[in-house]
């Protein structure tokens, strides 16, 4: 069965080193945030796939339209990280910027060191409202001043939006009518990559030390579990075992979440079980290795977990030559990004293709999803300029009204 497999690259942003954010909107069409965090003065501009055309359309550079100039000498709005979150019933996408670019005359920009610089310091994350019925900005705000925004999640039921802050990973709630932050609390040093909600409204996340926490609305606080997320034990103690990526299994039942650290686990979490939920270990997603080298977890690494029209969950996870654990064959590329298929029935785990861009390594995907026709998209991160592929799925396996029931969070 082919799996037709096209590279879209951010041609219109030529300076983007990074695709950090890729949602599906309100509207069951593909957006994606054009990054550039390393370049001095670099601003994000978002992309809509427009599938009429097959091609990319640029809606706007965000810079501009918060009033926050690339060569101010502050900080720059470089980048969405994990923050395109819907609203269905009004058709806004909201999405919130992150900090990382550097002001147009330095090389590299610190948070911490600038904290207390009015002249250079992050103005803030910026939250952006767009209609995307009218293709039109309603309004914007500072969601967190100072700090970026790491990851996003919209609480339809009772229009708040949550928040993780970078440098000092506090949770922040942000009431959409009132157009008011509350900050929540520390949770730790080391940012989660994601949050996810369930259906009693409790927001959850998780720690340095790999264990879950969790925000009850309704108690209004946070707590963390008495356990750990699954790890490798031959060279791991749960320590940055910080969740990168989750999704809501179609019927919202279980969540599938994969860790950002080398060797990532897949794990099926189950957060109305009991006192603390269930936790499932699913494994590793990621090839096996010497435990004694160090690998960086941008070589290392799964992302772009997705369910499609045919029920089943769908990631990439990289894929490397090892001439002891992995030789690959000539025809391999050195690093591969290779999309992987789950039965959440069975857990049978197949191969279906394999991500290629003609100019570089593609092993690196931030997040995936898939549009109203069924087919799966997913965000890259690698040499300049970055784009998105496509994955057009068989006939069989597609269906109008895919991407329902939708992601709420980034």
């Amino acid at each position: 069965m082919e799996y037709k497999v096209k590279w879209y690259q951010f041609t219109g942003h030529p300076d983007s080193d990074s695709c950090w954010s890729l949602s599906v909107g309100p509207d069951g069409r593909i957006y994606a945030a054009a990054c550039c965090e390393r370049k001095p003065g670099g601003t994000v501009k978002v992309v809509r796939y427009n599938e009429e055309t097959d091609s990319l359309e640029y809606l706007f550079d965000l810079a501009e339209v918060v009033d926050d100039p690339p060569d101010s000498g502050r900080a720059t709005q470089c980048k969405i990280h994990y923050s395109f979150v819907p609203s269905i019933s009004d058709g806004i996408l909201y999405m919130a910027t992150h900090l990382s670019g550097p002001p147009i005359d330095l090389p590299v920009y610190s948070p911490w060191y600038f904290w207390h610089d009015e002249r250079r310091c992050f103005r803030g994350s910026a939250l952006v409202a767009f209609d995307t019925k009218r293709d039109e900005i309603l309004w914007w705000d500072t969601l967190i001043p100072k700090e970026g925004c790491r990851c996003l999640l919209h609480d339809e039921g009772r229009g708040l939006l949550y928040a993780l802050s970078y440098p000092r990973d506090h949770l922040f709630v942000y009431d959409i009518e009132k157009r008011r932050r509350r900050d929540l609390g520390r949770i730790g040093s080391i940012n989660s990559q994601v949050l996810f909600m369930d259906s009693k409204h409790r927001i959850w996340t998780s720690s340095d030390y790999g264990r879950l926490i969790r925000y009850d609305p309704d108690r209004d606080r946070l707590e963390s579990s008495p356990y750990v997320l699954p790890h490798n034990p031959l060279f791991q103690t749960g320590w940055h075992s910080v969740l990168y990526d989750a999704v809501a299994s179609p019927d919202g039942s279980c969540i599938y979440a994969v860790t950002w650290i080398a060797h990532p686990r897949l794990m099926r979490i189950w957060p109305e079980e009991g006192e603390w939920g269930a936790v499932e270990d699913l494994g590793p997603v990621t090839q096996e290795r010497d435990p004694t080298i160090p690998y960086d977890t941008f070589l290392d690494h799964c992302g772009g977990l997705t369910f499609a029209a045919d029920g089943q969950l769908y990631f990439v996870a990289s894929r490397w030559r090892d001439p002891v654990y992995n030789p690959m064959s000539e025809e391999h590329e050195d690093r591969e990004g290779v999309v992987w298929r789950i039965n959440p029935e069975t857990l049978e785990r197949e191969e279906v293709t394999t991500l290629k861009r003609p100019d570089a390594p593609a092993q690196y995907v931030s997040r995936g999803a898939v549009d109203h026709n069924g087919d799966l998209f997913f965000g890259h991160v690698g040499p300049s300029p970055v784009g998105l592929f496509k994955v057009e799925m068989p006939p069989d396996r597609k269906r109008e009204g895919a991407h329902l029931p939708i992601r709420m969070w980034g």
